[in-house]
């Protein structure tokens, strides 16, 4: 289907929104006010989601988008069973990422990399992890290590993007093994991981999230229907 006349006029205020809407969630949480990260953190994905919808892109990111807002809402109470089922939302969306990919591009370097990584920081991690996490951590880490390498297909920024969701996780990884953590270590989760979202949203795209303009590069088609 393609995009309502009209709605790309709709991006780049949603843009701007989402933009604005992380600021106040970072602006929160370097201030230690609990009640701006739990009002802006719901709202980012969606705003972002959005922006792909009215501008015709893949559906497919658009599910990714709006399976990282289930993990975001997810995780942000404290209980095992829903970070488990948040870890589950974000591994839908590496999922949808990988389906959008696709298998053009393949470097094996680049995975044979991501896959050293992965490993050292497993053996870093596993004294300090619950048993009971153990296994699904893996999992869930194989997902996204494979996410972030095949993100490459899409050029820059999207393999900055894979890099930095990765980024993200691991740090979220460190504070369950309790391992040493960096100050302001909330701000620097959310930091990471807004940035990894814009930038594969924008990778996928083939260009800047409020174009609205047919992008070129490998989703071009894709890019002007849903």
């Amino acid at each position: 289907m393609t995009a309502r006349a009209g709605a790309p006029r709709l991006v780049r205020p949603l843009l701007v929104a989402f933009l604005v809407v992380a600021a106040v969630d970072l602006a929160g949480l370097l201030a230690g006010v609990q009640t701006a990260h739990l009002v802006a953190k719901p709202l980012l994905m969606p705003l972002l989601a959005a922006c792909v919808a009215v501008r015709g892109g893949p559906g497919l990111l658009v599910v990714a988008l709006l399976c990282g807002w289930g993990g975001d809402v997810l995780l942000m109470p404290d209980s095992e069973v829903a970070f488990l089922a948040g870890m589950g939302c974000f591994a839908a969306g590496h999922v949808c990422y990988l389906l959008l990919f696709g298998r053009a591009g393949l470097r094996p370097v680049t995975g044979l990399a991501y896959a050293a990584v992965l490993v050292a920081f497993l053996v870093f991690l596993w004294p300090g992890l619950p048993g009971d996490l153990r296994i699904p951590l893996t999992g869930y880490g194989l997902l996204l290590s494979a996410m972030a390498w095949r993100a490459g297909a899409l050029g820059r920024c999207a393999a900055i993007g894979g890099a930095l969701f990765l980024l993200s996780d691991a740090l979220i990884a460190t504070g369950i093994a309790d391992r040493p953590q960096l100050p302001a270590h909330d701000f620097w989760i959310m930091l990471t991981y807004l940035a990894a979202q814009y930038l594969l949203t924008r990778g996928a795209l083939g260009g800047p999230v409020d174009s609205t303009g047919a992008a070129p590069g490998a989703y071009r088609e894709r890019s002007i229907r849903i």
